[in-house]
């Protein structure tokens, strides 16, 4: 049975929908100082939508777009989420260009 649109979220469910361990959101909690999700006897951690939303959107941050947490933390505080100067060349495009250079080289060398 889906919740309906708006429903608190519990910790395992929200893991469950990110595909994540519980105890990785609880990390986020320390990191994070936006994500606050409700918390009742036992502790027991009650996500809100807005505290869903902000927990998707580290997700994309570091497993997606890959930030690292400070990264991520200043994209987040700088409201500037979707570029980030300083990103690493992601390794596939650094091998793609280097094959692309060989591929040319060999081209030349067989047409010579």
């Amino acid at each position: 049975m889906k919740k309906a649109e708006g429903a608190l979220l519990t910790i395992s469910e929200l893991a469950g929908e990110l595909g994540l361990p519980q105890h990785i959101l609880r990390y986020w909690e320390t990191r994070f100082p936006q994500l606050r999700p409700l918390q009742r006897s036992g502790n027991r951690r009650y996500y809100r939508p807005a505290d869903v939303a902000l927990a998707r959107r580290i997700h994309d941050l570091l497993n997606v777009e890959g930030f690292t947490v400070k990264g991520a933390q200043k994209a987040l505080v700088d409201g500037n989420a979707t570029t980030m100067p300083d990103a690493p060349v992601h390794p596939a495009d650094d091998v793609l260009s280097q094959l692309q250079a060989i591929r040319s080289t060999l081209a030349r060398a067989l047409g010579e």
